[in-house]
């Protein structure tokens, strides 16, 4: 591993790679040994170029999931008025291909790339202990722990995926779970070329523990390099051909020899080898796969342990859900690189010029927003600070409410969807991805809505901490300013309405594309009355009445008291906008040209994450399917800001692959480790123990969570998702809480999880979104920023102990959608 990287100089989308190589590929020291520098030197290079070529398949992927959404939703909708006929003429429908080749392509990006991410460093590792220790150290545990796990278990990994995609080959296996019936050896031939380049990869790191661990430690290793070089090629050949090895029968002897410890005790000492051994510092997805083919074969045997392999990483390729991970993330950074979030910050502080702590308001306003466009904690953190920081103290801003304010925003992606954490616990948990964003959906508002009342109320009891912007701070605005903010704030609220009520159908029956049509009538009017007083003053009347229609119409359908307090909230604005009719208005009222600012900053990203986000909710898409539509979205925006370039889009490309690499590839490992953990049965023995204990099942839940809590400080979210969340899911699935059945106990518990997760990103002293702000905003001193920190991790604990004990404010939303 690299020295310590200090956490300012990673990169904005980078909380996860701490280890991000700052050197060219096939750039090495000159002091290395001069035998291995052109080694080293070409294999990083094949990886990068293997890397670069990949991460362009993201644009054909984009491409099929954005026709086959168009083509079957445009199909559906002139199928509804009877225009089959014209629609299939024009090619419309679902497709046969579009499942298969989305998925396969996925597949193909994280397994091909494997040795890409290694190579630049994008495989995490916990290194809680490790970083303690002197680079030396640090070199040779790498050197020994490569030769000892990462090398062997490459090898073995490369030779049985080439072994499943032969198989595939010869037999012309096809695609089961789909009608179109692809043959599956030109994706599966994605896991022998993968393993192979990062087997191959193994190589330079293993040359750069050598450089760093000094030139007299470097010469043990290399004179045990031919020794070893041996034993590996007689184990390689003793394990797949003992017959034509000496000694090999011998060999597969011992293997075959069953232990006298029972298979659950071993899962055990395998768990507690997993644990030790991922503190060490190895990165976690090599350490989870060479522990599961050591157990496995010593509590099973090596064919289930080959099989539980292969299946459990062609699963991971092949599976549709995942596929939304790289998608979501090209999404985020394209519109963070398009400028987007700055300029959506700007307007909103010019806006709320005028109010008692605006710029928290703009921060949280902003971190919501971009929260639903991306889910990476350091990309949030670090804009906002970026964006509010120097604001904030030129304003004389509270400095730990400030700090508090924007991590506790930039943790928001965590949770509030299209979170990735989400559709990664998806299939963890055995539940849809897309009842998992319904279930965070208010829970996410309930957080946003309890640090906007929290900072709001601290600035109402004591205006030194958020004073007013300066008279030269605040912009031009017209006489009536409160009648500007009424007559903006309705013209939102009926646009939205409409919105709604077009995706519920209610313009259907009028003609194909009635929604939509009778939306842009609509917006097209709001411009108007934006530009005319006259129309203006028309349009404010039939605005109100409209909205008194709609409370009279729905009355009955549920909930009157949210429809009265609506329009009870109209009638309020309308009174605030009467200025509009005085007869000076002509020349005293106008809108303020922030307000154009504002629209240019809003809409867009707004209309596209709630078409993408919507979409998701309403179950028009799949998160896959509305992924590629935003990925698709925040390209088009880009080109409309003048912010597209090619080599950005590129980088843009390469950035979203390393993540991916990075999730992905422990997913796969983190599915191989656990199937082989629940194979030995230790989950159901430790489950039995569990409840075994004369215990509350909620004592047990709120035990469980505070593990995981503990475990949010030294380990990322994706370990915990992927590794620790599997081992204690038997438990949790056995514990009677509140009279859940098994599906909604899951999806309860996953928000818990998220919630609980975000909690420990803003617990001191290892929260990583402290150092992203420090390192942006450098003169707010760490202590102020902690400090800050944890007033609002305890409103967070305030809103996990509500998600606790109401846990209707996760399962109302899943359960209204399907009417239950």
């Amino acid at each position: 591993m690299a020295e310590e990287i200090a956490p300012e100089e990673l990169e904005i989308a980078d909380e996860l790679i701490a280890e991000r190589r700052t050197e060219r590929p096939g750039e090495t020291p000159e002091d290395m040994t001069p035998w291995q520098r052109p080694i080293t030197g070409f294999i990083d290079l094949l990886n990068d170029w293997a890397g670069k070529l990949l991460c362009l398949l993201m644009v054909p992927l984009i491409g099929v999931v954005v026709f086959e959404v168009i083509s079957r939703n445009a199909f559906g909708i002139m199928a509804s008025y009877g225009w089959d006929d014209t629609a299939r003429a024009l090619g419309l429908g679902p497709t046969l291909f579009a499942y298969d080749i989305s998925r396969m392509i996925a597949g193909v990006l994280f397994m091909g790339a494997a040795g890409y991410g290694l190579m630049r460093g994008v495989h995490i590792r916990a290194d809680f202990l490790y970083r303690n220790w002197t680079e030396k150290t640090q070199a040779t545990v790498d050197a020994f722990l490569y030769m000892a796990f990462f090398i062997p278990s490459m090898i073995f990994f490369t030779i049985i995926a080439a072994q499943y995609w032969e198989l595939a080959y010869r037999t012309g296996e096809t695609a089961f779970d789909s009608p179109w019936e692809p043959l599956l050896w030109p994706a599966r031939l994605a896991m022998p070329v993968g393993g192979l380049l990062l087997t191959l990869q193994g190589i330079p790191e293993l040359f750069r523990a050598f450089h760093k661990m000094g030139k007299e430690r470097e010469r043990r290793f290399v004179q045990a390099l031919p020794f070893y070089i041996l034993a590996l090629i007689w184990l390689t050949m003793a394990v797949f051909i003992p017959e034509a090895t000496p000694g090999g029968g011998w060999f597969t002897d011992i293997m075959s020899v069953r232990p006298s410890l029972s298979k659950p005790t071993i899962g055990l000492i395998m768990l507690a080898a997993m644990i030790f051994v991922i503190f060490i510092g190895f990165p976690i997805s090599f350490t989870l796969i060479f522990l599961a083919f050591v157990f496995g074969i010593w509590g099973s045997n090596f064919k289930l342990t080959t099989l539980l392999m292969t299946l459990n990483t062609n699963s991971t390729m092949l599976n549709d859900q995942l596929m939304a991970v790289p998608l979501f993330i090209l999404m985020g950074i394209v519109m963070e690189a398009a400028g987007l979030m700055e300029r959506l910050f700007t307007s909103i502080q010019m806006i709320m010029a005028r109010v008692r702590g605006s710029l928290y308001i703009a921060v949280l306003i902003v971190s919501t927003i971009f929260a639903a466009a991306t889910g990476i904690v350091g990309a949030s953190v670090t804009l906002l600070g970026i964006m509010a920081g120097a604001t904030m103290n030129r304003s004389g801003y509270n400095v730990q409410l400030a700090a508090g304010t924007i991590t506790a925003g930039g943790t928001l992606g965590i949770l509030i969807p299209p979170s990735i954490m989400l559709i990664v616990m998806g299939p963890v948990l055995e539940v849809s991805t897309l009842d998992l964003f319904r279930g965070a959906f208010i829970p996410g508002a309930v957080l946003a809505t309890l640090y906007l009342l929290y900072t709001l109320g601290r600035c109402w009891l004591n205006p030194e901490l958020g004073p007013v912007l300066s008279e030269e701070a605040q912009p031009k605005t017209s006489d009536f300013y409160g009648a500007e903010i009424a007559l903006i704030s309705m013209g939102v609220l009926t646009i939205c309405r409409v919105f709604g009520l077009g995706l519920a159908g209610a313009f259907g029956g009028l003609l194909p594309f009635g929604g939509l049509i009778i939306l842009g009538c609509v917006m097209v009017l709001t411009y108007r009355a934006y530009r005319h007083l006259n129309v203006l003053r028309i349009a404010l009347p039939i605005t109100v009445l409209f909205h008194t229609y709609m409370v009279a119409a729905n009355w009955g359908d549920g909930l009157p008291w949210v429809s009265l307090v609506l329009l009870a909230f109209i009638v309020l604005l309308a009174a605030l906008a009467m200025p509009i009719y005085r007869s000076d208005a002509d020349t005293r009222f106008k809108f303020s040209e922030l307000w154009d600012e504002f629209f240019a900053g809003l809409m867009p990203p707004t209309i596209l994450i709630s078409f993408a986000l919507g979409s998701i909710l309403l179950g028009f898409a799949t998160p896959a399917e509305a992924a590629a539509m935003g990925a698709f979205g925040a390209i088009l925006l880009s080109l409309i800001y003048r912010k597209f370039t090619f080599s950005g889009f590129f980088d843009n490309l390469i950035k979203s692959l390393e993540i991916t690499v990075l999730i992905m590839f422990l997913v796969a490992a983190s599915n191989f480790f656990g199937a082989e953990f629940s194979s030995l049965g230790t989950p159901k023995m430790m489950t039995e123990m569990l409840l075994g204990l004369d215990m509350s099942p909620y004592l047990i839940l709120i035990l469980v969570m505070s593990l995981i809590f503990l475990l949010g400080w030294p380990l990322e979210w994706v370990p915990i998702v992927l590794i620790v969340v599997p081992v204690l899911l038997p438990t949790v699935e056995k514990l009677e809480l509140h009279g859940l059945d098994r599906y909604d106990l899951m999806v309860w518990f996953g928000i818990l999880v998220a919630v609980n997760l975000q909690t420990a990103w803003l617990s001191p002293p290892v929260a990583l979104s402290a150092y992203f702000l420090k390192g942006v905003v450098p003169n707010w001193d760490l202590k102020d920023i902690y400090l800050g920190m944890m007033q609002f991790m305890v409103i967070q604990l305030i809103g996990l102990i509500l998600i606790l004990i109401f846990p209707q404010i996760v399962l109302w939303l899943p359960n209204q959608v399907f009417g239950q």
